[in-house]
């Protein structure tokens, strides 16, 4: 990455209009109203000898890249992926998806554009698509808004602990690029001095749009080796970037071997004059998911997929050191 980590000029998530510790607050104070519930990336309800978990999520402004370019063919891909993410961060299967599609006004060729992804999103997941909801709110949606839920099982043994432990070593896997988290400070960003239909300077065969707008990876084939490895915890690295990590626990993560940023995160990091704090503090830089487990079960997991062995679990406070920045959660 570039070296523009002292540039005070350079943008920062919060200047771009999305300050992540307000945001956590705000999500505190309404777990605060609302009670406790059970479970991290989804919520756990008990029904017996297994957990049925729910996770809701949208894909947040890449809608307005989408739009620039009246393109919603990859959003649908985007949505369930978001979801069914955090449940195999959980230790769940995802089993079924629903949608809400809030728009400004019926459109048949966008609402058909998002259905595809869905569909495509769904067979990469292997989860059943149950229907849905649009709702046509003039007054109180510019455009259009998608979300969705996903529902998943386990059998109760078969969650993870959620908790890494000093000693544990970090798998991770890569990502597709820049996924659904961040569009706001990297949009910002490359529209400084590009518009979203230019050639992208990476990769001429593509516009800036096309390499924003690359699917979220759906996480689901790594499930079953990662249930079958004594797994402690595992981690969705989505906003926050990093820090995602401390989720499995306050301890330090030594991140000596991640996977490489893809193009995208450079091409956004020097248009911004981006630090590389705030990066790593937004984007997941190249490493979308990260599981912590004892090194006698690494290597099984490393045979059965296309993660490695990133990193260690050690003694410390919520802290993720990585590529020479100490980043706190």
């Amino acid at each position: 990455m570039t070296d523009d980590s002292d540039d005070e000029e350079g943008l920062t998530y919060a200047a771009s209009g999305v300050d992540i510790d307000a945001s956590e607050a705000a999500t505190a104070a309404l777990i605060g109203a609302a009670g406790e519930f059970e479970g991290d990336y989804a919520g756990l309800v008990d029904i017996g000898d297994q957990y049925l978990a729910l996770a809701t999520d949208g894909v947040g402004t890449k809608l307005l890249v989408a739009e620039a370019i009246d393109d919603y063919s990859t959003i649908g891909i985007d949505c369930i992926a978001m979801n069914v993410n955090d449940l195999v961060a959980t230790g769940v299967e995802p089993v079924a998806f629903v949608d809400y599609l809030a728009v400004e006004e019926p459109d048949d060729e966008e609402s058909e554009q998002i259905g595809a992804g869905l569909r495509e999103g769904a067979k990469r997941a292997d989860v059943a698509l149950v229907g849905g909801e649009t709702a046509v709110m003039p007054d109180v949606i510019k455009g259009l808004d998608i979300a969705g839920t996903c529902a998943g099982l386990a059998p109760k043994d078969a969650v993870f602990p959620g908790e890494a432990e000093p000693g544990d070593v970090i798998v991770g896997w890569p990502s597709a690029g820049i996924h659904s988290n961040g569009l706001t400070l990297a949009r910002e960003a490359v529209t400084a001095n590009h518009e979203y239909t230019d050639d992208y300077p990476r990769d001429p065969e593509q516009t800036i749009a096309e390499a924003l707008l690359t699917p979220t990876r759906i996480y689901t084939d790594v499930l079953g080796p990662l249930r079958d490895a004594e797994t402690h915890a595992a981690a969705h690295v989505t906003g926050g970037g990093w820090t995602n990590l401390t989720r499995m626990g306050e301890h330090r993560y030594e991140i000596t071997d991640p996977f490489d940023a893809q193009p995208i995160f450079e091409f956004v990091q020097s248009e911004g004059s981006v630090s590389d704090e705030e990066m790593h503090r937004t984007f997941n830089m190249g490493t979308g998911f990260v599981a912590a487990m004892p090194e006698r079960a690494a290597e099984t997991v490393v045979e059965a997929t296309d993660g490695r062995v990133i990193g260690e679990v050690t003694d410390g406070e919520g802290c993720v050191a990585v590529r020479g920045l100490e980043l706190t959660g």
